[in-house]
Parts: C-alpha cells; sequence; structure tokens
C-alpha cells in the first residue's frame, strides 16, 4: 500500500515503510521541542518562585537547584535527540532521493556527451591541419634537390 504526498511542485508516492519513518521522525520532533519548552517553562518557574512552604530556605534552594539542573539535563538530551533527528533526516534524503542523484547524474552525463564532442572535433581539425602540414611536406621533400 503506498500513500502520496505532495512535496513542491512535484507528488512522489511513498511506501508504507518509508511513510512510517517519516511520521516517526515527525513525532520525534514534536516530543523533542515539547520536552525543551516544558523544561525550560518549569525551570523559569522554579527562579521565579518565592517559596513559603514548611521546608527551610536551604533546603528549599538546595531542591530548586537539583530540579533545574535535572530540567537543564532533559532540555540537553532533548537538544541532542533533536540534533540527531537533523542527522538522520539528513542521511535519509542523501540515500533516498533518487530524483536528485538522477538529475545529477544526467547533468553530469550532458556534461561530459559536450565535453567529448568539443574534444573529438578538436581533435578533428588537429588531424586535419596534421595532414594538410605533412602533404606540404612531403610535397617539399620529393621537389626539392637535396633528397
Amino acid at each position: 500500500m503506498a500513500n502520496t504526498m505532495a512535496s513542491g511542485s512535484r507528488t512522489t508516492t511513498l511506501p508504507q515503510s518509508k511513510e512510517a519513518l517519516l511520521k516517526s521522525y515527525n513525532a520525534r520532533l514534536k516530543e523533542d521541542v515539547r520536552s525543551m519548552l516544558e523544561n525550560f517553562e518549569e525551570t523559569l518557574k522554579l527562579a521565579r518562585r518565592e517559596s513559603h512552604s514548611q521546608i527551610s530556605r536551604t533546603t528549599q534552594c538546595e531542591q530548586d537547584a537539583l530540579e533545574m539542573q535535572i530540567r537543564a539535563s532533559n532540555m540537553v538530551r532533548a537538544g541532542e535527540s533533536l540534533m540527531k533527528l537533523v542527522a538522520d533526516l539528513k542521511q535519509y534524503l542523501i540515500l533516498n532521493d533518487f530524483h536528485s542523484v538522477n538529475e545529477a547524474i544526467t547533468n553530469n552525463s550532458q556534461l561530459f556527451r559536450a565535453t567529448q564532442i568539443e574534444c573529438d572535433r578538436k581533435l578533428m581539425k588537429l588531424r586535419d591541419e596534421m595532414a594538410m602540414d605533412l602533404y606540404d611536406l612531403e610535397e617539399e621533400y620529393y621537389t626539392s634537390i637535396f633528397k
């Protein structure tokens, strides 16, 4: 079963496994961004909070510092996960973007064919010039009195 996904002006048909992979990438993106946002908001709340609890101020500060470290660690983990996701997307694009690969091969092929035609044309011109020069030299040699 294949699904169709529009990308710009071209429409491509994706196999089920590729679509599932892209959906998992999308889910990872949303989850990591959500995690970063929630942890950042909670860190800001901790920084602004005036604590009126029954525990001592020192204990509350230590608890808040620990929670901030944990939330900062969670944000770093989510950031690293996003960087891994970007690397996975780049790898996916490089390995599965056959349209671009085929286009690059076609362009290189056309470039090499044009270069080959130009080289052939120059070689033919050089051959003709050498043949004319050789003919002139042979004529000069055979008509020379110094043979």
